[in-house]
């Protein structure tokens, strides 16, 4: 028997692989690179970048799916790769909670967003953010290039395989 939201939970995993290879090559940056601020760049930065993706996921899966109180991240307070990890590693355990809590992924649910409201699954509410962080790779890659350090040859930044998220321990049951 398939575990409950076991192909979200696999989407997931294989997008953390990519998103693996994108915080490495961002950590291999110089240090101010990563912060440097350009009015010219979608949300300024590519720290500035990443904090947006990060409170997409918060935002939808978190405050309009599960009913938790959210207050946006602080950009200027993660200064570094490390502080993105983190934020993310809290990202990763909230998906956790929701494929946990959604065990009906396709039922219909009404959820607010501005001024409307909106019906959608739960489904939508990991799929939504999960598509929104690789159009946002996309920017940070151009980004990079733009700022003279192109992603090098090499792993890309797309789906990794499903041995690499196995390798690295993503695919695992919850509670395992």
């Amino acid at each position: 028997m398939t575990a409950p939201n076991a192909d979200l939970r696999a989407a997931y995993a294989w997008a953390r692989v990519g998103r693996e290879r994108l915080l490495t090559w961002l950590e291999s940056l110089p240090g101010d690179v990563y912060t440097l601020d350009r009015p010219d760049f979608a949300f300024g930065s590519l720290r500035n970048v990443q904090v947006h993706v990060a409170d997409c996921y918060r935002m939808w899966i978190a405050a309009r799916g599960l009913g938790e109180p959210v207050t946006r991240l602080d950009a200027r307070a993660l200064t570094d790769v490390a502080a993105l990890r983190a934020a993310f590693a809290d990202v990763d355990a909230l998906v956790e909670r929701a494929l946990a809590a959604f065990t009906s992924p396709d039922e219909p649910r009404r959820v607010t967003f501005g001024d409307r409201e909106l019906e959608v699954t739960g489904r939508w509410l990991v799929m939504h953010p999960l598509t929104h962080e690789f159009h946002h790779k996309g920017q940070l890659l151009t980004m990079g290039r733009v700022l003279g350090f192109p992603y090098p040859a090499g792993p890309d930044t797309d789906l990794g395989l499903p041995e690499e998220a196995a390798a690295l321990g993503l695919l695992t049951e919850p509670g395992a």
